[in-house]
């Protein structure tokens, strides 16, 4: 037992030695940021973070070279939004645990959730998403959603940050015209039920409001303890965001003039109609997470190609543009199209700057960690990739990957498929 413990503390601090070697990686081009190139590129890490980056850089006296000379470096893909390790199987029930129970649970945190063990983790990862924000779903307020990393022992390893922002699922502003109303209900009870439903929410945020307010006036331990309003704290305070998933033009609307009411930082998701009062959201400095490449156009007078349209406009016109895949069980198996969604907005008005920030730099800075991610710079996280061409080009592999500096495996489900059938036996 003696010996087994020497010699797993002199395994621990070689590990640690290996860590501290510096390690020069040298491409063809390196993505520093969505508009700085280095073509060739050389980029200098030591352990977790980036020392130096640039196009012939100065290198210490000891290095190991990693010659990358035939392929591309990006930063690592930021996916704004998925139920991965939340749900597995979209046909099958037990195997998802993408929504609560419950109309308003803000103390739900989905970190907790995940199943770091899920084969969709392995198989996002393989075409460069290196970090994923975990969205709850259900109610109204569903909870909060915690950034993970695709890699690691364990969830608590995983977890870069467990706490990024609330979710909020804004009511319908719809309204259907009686002979096509199931409800059977007229315009004037419809639109009743409608300020309803916001009143109701209104309502919520006040109470969470007041008992913040009645806990710091109150003395230590004389307030009776609320795991709701405890969660809303850092909301209320604006410290934390509000993701407020809205499609239609009227929902956004409606959304924008609440939280310019209340004063809080938020972040429309989903964003379908975002397009159409761009300018409005840019005025307001509200960032858009847009969920809605792929989906067909609502109206039947809109042209087909509205949607790969929308990204440019919005970009163009000042809003911070960040774009995922439509939420729920089925986008956590596809999460790996993320970076074909975007390359559909660039030749219809999205620019290649704007359309790698909406999968690195923007999401980033949703969820605080622009400091840590989204680009590759001096003190930054050594996270990247190495693809054979461009990260927007269908052709294009992702080969090699590193999160915080470590190596990652980029073998899935799909590769050992792909590997027992080609050795299949021959008639």
């Amino acid at each position: 037992m003696r010996a087994l413990s020497i010699f797993c503390l002199l395994l621990l601090v070689y590990n640690e030695i290996l860590a501290q070697e510096y390690f020069v990686f040298r491409a063809k081009k390196i993505q520093a940021t969505p508009d700085l190139v280095y073509q060739p590129g050389e980029l200098l890490i030591r352990g977790s973070k980036i020392i130096r980056v640039g196009k012939d850089i100065e290198k210490p006296k000891k290095f190991k070279l990693v010659n990358w000379q035939d392929h591309e470096i990006y930063p690592g893909l930021i996916s704004p939004g998925s139920s991965l390790g939340l749900a597995e199987i979209n046909a099958i029930r037990p195997t998802r645990d993408e929504r609560e129970v419950g109309t308003h649970t803000p103390e739900i945190e989905a970190w907790t959730a995940v199943n770091p063990d899920s084969q969709l983790i392995p198989v996002a990862r393989a075409n460069g998403i290196t970090h994923s924000l975990i969205v709850p779903m259900g109610g109204t307020v569903s909870g909060i959603s915690g950034l993970i990393s695709l890699s690691g022992w364990g969830i608590e390893e995983m977890a870069v940050k467990q706490k990024v922002a609330l979710h909020l699922w804004w009511p319908g502003q719809g309204l259907s015209i009686h002979a096509n109303n199931k409800s059977g209900k007229s315009i004037d009870e419809q639109v009743k039920d409608r300020n309803k439903t916001v009143y109701e929410l209104d309502e919520f945020f006040n109470q969470a409001e007041a008992y913040i307010q009645s806990k710091a006036n109150t003395p230590q331990n004389k307030t009776d303890f609320n795991p709701s309003w405890e969660a809303m704290t850092p909301i209320i305070s604006g410290e934390m965001p509000i993701i407020i998933h809205a499609d239609e033009k009227r929902q956004i609307i409606s959304a924008l003039n609440w939280a310019e009411k209340r004063k809080y930082n938020i972040v429309i998701s989903g964003g379908r109609d975002a397009w159409k009062i761009a300018e409005r959201i840019a005025s307001n400095s509200v960032p858009v997470i847009f969920r809605h490449v792929f989906t067909a156009p609502t109206q039947a007078n809109l042209p087909f190609d509205t949607h790969f349209r929308a990204p440019g406009i919005l970009a163009k016109a000042g809003v911070e543009l960040s774009i995922g895949l439509r939420l729920g069980a089925w986008s956590a198996a596809n999460q790996r199209n993320l970076p074909y969604h975007v390359a559909h907005a660039i030749p219809l008005g999205l620019s290649r700057k704007h359309a790698l920030a909406a999968i690195t730099l923007n999401p980033a800075k949703i969820m605080g960690l622009s400091h840590r991610l989204g680009t590759l710079g001096k003190g930054k996280e050594a996270t990247f990739i190495a693809c054979t061409g461009d990260i927007f080009d269908l052709r294009s592999s992702v080969k090699h990957m590193r999160i915080a500096g470590k190596e990652v495996d980029l073998s899935s489900r799909h590769t050992h498929l792909f590997e027992k059938y080609q050795k299949r036996p021959k008639r």
